[in-house]
């Protein structure tokens, strides 16, 4: 395979006995962002952006993290090893890894388009790419932010207008901080469940400023839940948790809201569709401008986009991980975290 090979453990890079994003135990992990699916607890030592540490502090507990910045380069054993951004959340990187033989960049999750939060991504030059293609059928075209944003606001204002709480649900970690980077906090007040307050909290340790924000507590006064907006995980639609903000109208921000019918099967008012991955136009954006000739492609639609590539002349195969891509909005657990 060269300078990576695919195991059972992840992607590994023998010559400087590092894995990537590893799915088991290993010694030393190289950690392309805080998501639980690529950031998983066990690994002896990790080495991170700055900006995802916290959150993986926060949901891994005390652990052995050495932070690489964007652009800051380590050798180990003769391989280079350099951290990228790819827009995906806070912290989130593409990590480079080469020798005098060979270049692979492992993309993680990205987003070509500036959310307000994220630093934005950059195309990096390699010979090989390890790609995600969570959303790789050409159905994914995703229209500007600003747009699916001033929807949301007027959403909002019309349920406030009606005395109706508004219930939004995005991940804890990345959806709702781009929402409240672009909302129209003037419209009304805006509350969060106990796992987006947790995270906001861990993110503004590593310096990033929110819209005014309260967390959801059981002193709350219940009165101002009327025509407020409520930020909380997807797991907590149909809970218990939600009988206080009566009456109330859902919707869900994700990118899984572009196939029909989604909506309904989430059982939620409104869906709106906003994701933190790149569509179909921008993976293939990704692709070309990294220049690579040899192309992996993991979760999501990879089969799809795989085959697509080859056709287009690249020599792409599809690579299994267990990585979850934007499916883990779905089974985020309410009992993991506090409310």
């Amino acid at each position: 395979m060269g300078l990576i090979s695919f195991t059972e453990k992840g992607f590994y890079c023998e010559k400087a006995k590092v894995y990537i994003d590893p799915w088991k135990p290993v010694r030393k992990a190289l950690i392309t962002h805080a998501h639980a699916d690529h950031s998983r607890g066990g690994m002896k030592h990790y080495l991170a952006h700055p900006h995802s540490i916290p959150v993986m502090k926060h949901r891994l507990g005390e652990i052995s993290v050495q932070p690489i910045d964007y652009a800051e380069s380590i050798n180990i054993n003769g391989v280079k090893i350099t951290f990228y951004p790819a827009g995906h959340v806070p912290g989130s990187a593409q990590i480079k890894l080469e020798d005098k033989s060979e270049s692979w960049v492992i993309s993680g999750d990205y987003k070509l388009g500036y959310d307000g939060v994220s630093t934005p991504f950059e195309s990096v030059k390699c010979s090989h790419f390890i790609t995600e293609s969570t959303f790789g059928l050409p159905i994914y075209n995703w229209d500007p932010q600003a747009e699916v944003m001033s929807a949301i606001n007027k959403w909002w204002i019309q349920n406030a207008k009606e005395g109706i709480t508004s219930i939004m649900l995005g991940y804890s970690f990345g959806k709702a901080q781009r929402i409240l980077a672009n909302i129209d906090s003037s419209i009304g007040e805006i509350f969060v469940h106990g796992a987006i307050h947790h995270t906001n909290n861990a993110l503004k340790n590593a310096g990033y400023t929110f819209p005014k924000t309260e967390y959801v507590s059981n002193e709350t006064d219940k009165s101002r839940f009327k025509g407020a907006l409520i930020l909380a995980p997807p797991s907590a639609l149909g809970s218990s948790w939600l009988r206080k903000f009566k009456p109330y109208k859902t919707a869900t921000a994700s990118g899984w809201m572009a196939l029909r019918g989604a909506r309904r099967r989430r059982n939620v008012d409104k869906g709106f569709v906003l994701s933190d991955h790149a569509d179909w136009k921008d993976l293939n954006r990704a692709v070309i401008e990294s220049g690579a000739e040899n192309v992996y492609a993991t979760h999501g639609y990879s089969s799809v986009f795989a085959k697509w590539l080859n056709g287009t002349g690249l020599n792409a195969q599809v690579v299994k991980t267990a990585f979850e891509g934007e499916l883990s909005e779905i089974g985020e657990s309410l009992s993991s975290e506090s409310e």
